[in-house]
């Protein structure tokens, strides 16, 4: 937050598998001075839909930032289902979800039920367009580690009314982003922000560092992409 001094906005990950700290970190990064935070669905206890539901609204009661919800069922085994978004849209402070279930019906459903009470953030990079054709406003991307203005453009030639050249960039970006994701993510992003020269520093454990016959395919698609590597 200081670093940034205000220059663009700072969402923070609060997230976590118990209310209470999922609570407490959001409090605290809203006093730290972030402008929103973003709420991962509880993992491995994980919860009902019921349970979800509570679990949102209490930490929505205790911080009053506005809150991006985040689904991800891949990671955390519990899907947000469009009845429970809706349901959550309801909350003042409730005002995005990051949507990465990869289930474009379901994400449909979510948008038609919130009825644009609810802003939609696509969480996978290689959906970006689809999601945006649904009515979302971007992208809590991978990608844009390493491509930022690519990444931009991307949504902006879209937003521009630039269907065909945002359907380009994200066809386009398909083979670089199968490799980001070719290992768990945060492992090749991080290599390549290496790769780039930006000395990110080592995985912390249980990471490990990228195999290295998909650490040269990630560096070749970097500079098919063109990408200049330090």
């Amino acid at each position: 937050v200081n670093r940034v001094n205000k220059r663009i906005p700072v969402i923070a990950g609060t997230g976590s598998n118990c209310t209470d700290t999922a609570s407490y970190l959001t409090k605290q990064a809203q006093n730290a001075g972030a402008d929103a935070a973003l709420v991962v669905t509880p993992y491995y206890n994980k919860a009902t839909q019921k349970g979800l539901i509570a679990h949102y609204k209490a930490v929505a009661a205790e911080a009053k930032a506005p809150i991006i919800l985040y689904s991800v069922a891949s990671r955390t085994g519990l899907n947000i289902t469009p009845e429970t978004a809706a349901e959550l849209a309801k909350v003042e402070n409730i005002v995005a979800i990051k949507e990465a279930s990869g289930n474009i019906s379901q994400i449909a459903k979510i948008m038609q039920l919130t009825d644009g009470k609810l802003d939609l953030y696509s969480g996978n990079d290689d959906q970006i367009v689809p999601l945006l054709s649904l009515g979302g406003k971007g992208v809590i991307s991978v990608l844009a580690n390493i491509a930022p203005e690519y990444t931009h453009d991307l949504c902006q030639k879209f937003f521009d009314g630039d269907l065909k050249g945002s359907l380009k960039m994200q066809l386009d970006a398909l083979p670089l982003i199968d490799k980001l994701f070719c290992e768990v993510n945060p492992i090749p992003v991080k290599t390549a922000m290496n790769l780039l020269g930006k000395e990110v520093g080592e995985l912390k454990m249980p990471l490990s560092s990228m195999e290295e016959d998909h650490k040269m395919a990630l560096a070749k698609e970097m500079e098919k992409f063109g990408l200049k590597l330090a």
